[in-house]
């Protein structure tokens, strides 16, 4: 049985794209793999966070994963912070990282670009990225097409590990689904879909009422040519809402291309929307009855002791391999 780590930060409430093209997946593959889903809050820290909504942030992410299907007798669901080999293996891989390579990381790059200071944590998270996947003995992350950087760098990293001291850390691989792994933006269909949007119209939230998910898609950028075709290129906002139709409903876009072939885009949309409600609806239906239940605590306790019970012995060997401590 294959190990995967997946971890996200808790800023803010997760996208359809979220879901779509990730949060699903896992769904599927907790059945036949061992599987470690964590909500990576010190990655969030890197930019300046507000407490409170940090910490309601994190339990919101929490009762989102479960409530997407989650199931803790399967996978081992918990909080980063609450499992501290994360930042003590993070920290003895910045010791064999270089500045250089860190610097040249696309993320470090955007989020750093016209501020006049960052936080040296945002130049070295990608250290801790490597942690949290090595810890485990990954061998497959489910990562987006943005994050296959940062897959690579664990990859240098964990190879540079086992060369320099002992063979010890998997080297791990990346596994990305093939479709819906890319939502587009509602507004800028040639961009990804981001909760970070300053366009609100951009995204559908997992939390969004129905009326707003309606009048969103209602609002999408599609063009003038009114013929329900996929064609990224040419058509790249039609292509999008094909995309979410089908990945929703299971539909294939050429089935769905036959059914709107003589209808204008406003049924189209309505069948998107439609789509996309259905699909939400039970999602947010188990997330409020989680949100402030016992029952969330107790899962992310137990989650927390699994996670640090496999951890603690990769990091006792790490520890081992580089000469720290006693023994």
């Amino acid at each position: 049985m294959k190990t995967i780590f997946s971890g996200i930060q808790p800023s803010g409430t997760l996208t359809l794209g979220n879901y779509l093209g990730a949060l699903r997946q896992f769904v599927e593959l907790q059945d036949n793999h061992e599987c470690y889903f964590c909500i990576v809050d010190e990655h969030a820290i890197t930019v300046p966070q507000d407490p409170k909504k940090l910490r309601q942030n994190i339990r919101s992410l929490a009762a989102l994963y479960l409530a997407t299907g989650i199931d803790p007798e399967k996978s081992v669901l918990f909080i980063q912070s609450e499992v501290p080999a994360h930042t003590q293996l993070g920290w003895m891989m910045q010791s064999i990282s270089y500045v250089g390579e860190l610097e040249r990381m696309t993320q470090f790059k955007d989020k750093s670009a016209e501020k006049k200071a960052v936080s040296s944590a945002l130049l070295t998270y990608p250290d801790l990225m490597v942690a949290d996947i090595l810890l485990y003995g990954t061998d497959l992350v489910p990562v987006g097409e943005d994050q296959k950087q940062h897959l690579e760098l664990t990859r240098d990293l964990a190879q540079r590990f086992n060369n320099k001291y002992n063979e010890i850390f998997t080297i791990p691989s990346a596994s990305i689904p093939k479709v819906g792994a890319r939502i587009m933006s509602l507004q800028e269909p040639t961009k990804k879909m981001s909760k970070s949007d300053e366009n609100v119209k951009g995204f559908i939230s997992m939390l969004d009422e129905p009326k707003k998910i309606e009048k969103k898609i209602k609002s999408a950028v599609t063009d003038s040519e009114g013929l329900v075709k996929f064609d990224k290129e040419n058509k790249p906002g039609v292509s999008n809402l094909l995309t979410i139709y089908s990945v929703c409903t299971g539909e294939s876009i050429a089935s769905l291309e036959t059914k709107y072939a003589n209808k204008g885009y406003g049924d189209f949309k309505q069948g998107v929307a439609d789509a996309v409600i259905n699909i939400l609806q039970p999602i947010q239906e188990k997330y409020y009855d989680l949100l402030e239940s016992s029952k969330l605590d107790d899962i992310l306790d137990e989650g927390a002791e699994k996670a640090a019970a496999k951890a603690n012995k990769m990091l006792a060997k790490a520890k081992k391999a580089m000469g720290l401590g006693r023994h």
